[in-house]
């Protein structure tokens, strides 16, 4: 999973941290939780703050 597969990120994301409320995540925190993804494998210093927010904003969705 790369940084450009933001909807698998969310996806993960939700099944990962069901009890996690997206829309209050810091985006640190928000980092932290993708590259700790056991299916992540990408450039972890990468997945600025555009990348972040459409990740939160998938997972938001994901779990409406």
């Amino acid at each position: 999973m790369k940084w450009t597969d933001i909807t698998a990120i969310a996806e993960a994301l939700y099944d990962k941290y069901p009890d996690v409320d997206p829309a209050t995540i810091r985006f640190t925190d928000l980092h932290n939780k993708i590259i700790a993804l056991d299916e992540f494998d990408d450039d972890t210093s990468r997945g600025g703050e555009k990348v972040l927010e459409a990740v939160q904003q998938a997972w938001i969705d994901e779990a409406a």
